[in-house]
C-alpha cells in the first residue's frame, strides 16, 4: 500500500466523506421526518388522502433510486427546478426513503391495540395526544430494529449519488483512482470508510433500542 497517496489525496478523501455524512444525514432525516408525518395522515387521514399516499409509496418503492436521482437533477431543469448536485442528492434522499420510514411507523401504528385508541377517543383525548402519549412509546421498540436497518441501507445508497457528480466519498476515491491508476488501495479504503458507517449506525440503534425499553419498564 502507497501511503504517500493518502497523504496527497488524505484531504480529498476526506472532504467526500463529509459530503457523504451530510447527504446521509440530512436526507435519511428528512426522509424519517416525512415518513413519520406520511404514516400518521395514513392512519388518521380522510379516505382522499389515504389513496394519494398510497400511490406516493407504491411509485417511490417501485422505483430505483438511481432513476429518482436522475430525473430530478437531469429533468428538474425542464419545468424550472434547477438544483446544484448536493442539493439533488439531499432532496432525492428525503423523497426515497419517506416511504419505506412510512411503512415501518404504519407496521408500529398496527401493532397497538385498537381498543386502546378507541378509549382514548372515548376520553376526548385529541389524535395528537393519543399518537404522541399512547402510539408513540408503545412502538418505538418494535419499530427500533427496522429503522436502525434501513439507516443502514441508506449509508451505502450514499454511494449512488457519485453519478450526479456530488462530490461524496465514492466520486473523490473515483478520481483519485483514474488519476493515479490505483484501484485495490482506494476502494479498500472506501469500504474501510462504509464499513466504520454501518458499524456506528448499528451500534446507536442497540443503544436507543436499550434505553427506550428500559424507560418503558420503568414505566
Amino acid at each position: 500500500m502507497e501511503l504517500d497517496l493518502f497523504i496527497r489525496y488524505g484531504p480529498s478523501l476526506l472532504s467526500g466523506f463529509a459530503v457523504t455524512i451530510l447527504c446521509w444525514i440530512v436526507g435519511s432525516l428528512g426522509g424519517l421526518v416525512l415518513g413519520f408525518f406520511l404514516a400518521c395522515l395514513y392512519r388518521f387521514g380522510p379516505a382522499p388522502l389515504k389513496w394519494f399516499i398510497f400511490g406516493y409509496v407504491e411509485v417511490i418503492r417501485g422505483t430505483p433510486f438511481m432513476i429518482q436521482l436522475f430525473i430530478l437533477y437531469y429533468g428538474g431543469p425542464s419545468v424550472g427546478i434547477l438544483l446544484s448536485p448536493v442539493q439533488a442528492g439531499i432532496i432525492s434522499f428525503i423523497v426515497y426513503g419517506s416511504p419505506y420510514f412510512a411503512e415501518i411507523f404504519r407496521s408500529g401504528f398496527n401493532a397497538i391495540p385498537e381498543g386502546q385508541i378507541e378509549a382514548a377517543r372515548c376520553v376526548g383525548l385529541s389524535e395528537t395526544r393519543i399518537v404522541t402519549r399512547i402510539v408513540l412509546p408503545q412502538m418505538l421498540v418494535p419499530i427500533t430494529a427496522p429503522l436502525t436497518n434501513f439507516f443502514i441501507i441508506l449509508t451505502k445508497e450514499t454511494a449512488i449519488l457519485s453519478v450526479v457528480t456530488v462530490p461524496e466519498l465514492l466520486y473523490e476515491t473515483q478520481t483519485m483512482a483514474s488519476e493515479t491508476f490505483t484501484f485495490v488501495e482506494p476502494f479498500l479504503v472506501l469500504s474501510i470508510f462504509y464499513w466504520l458507517m454501518v458499524i456506528g449506525t448499528s451500534r446507536l440503534g442497540a443503544i436507543v433500542e436499550t434505553r427506550v425499553t428500559g424507560h418503558l419498564r420503568r414505566n
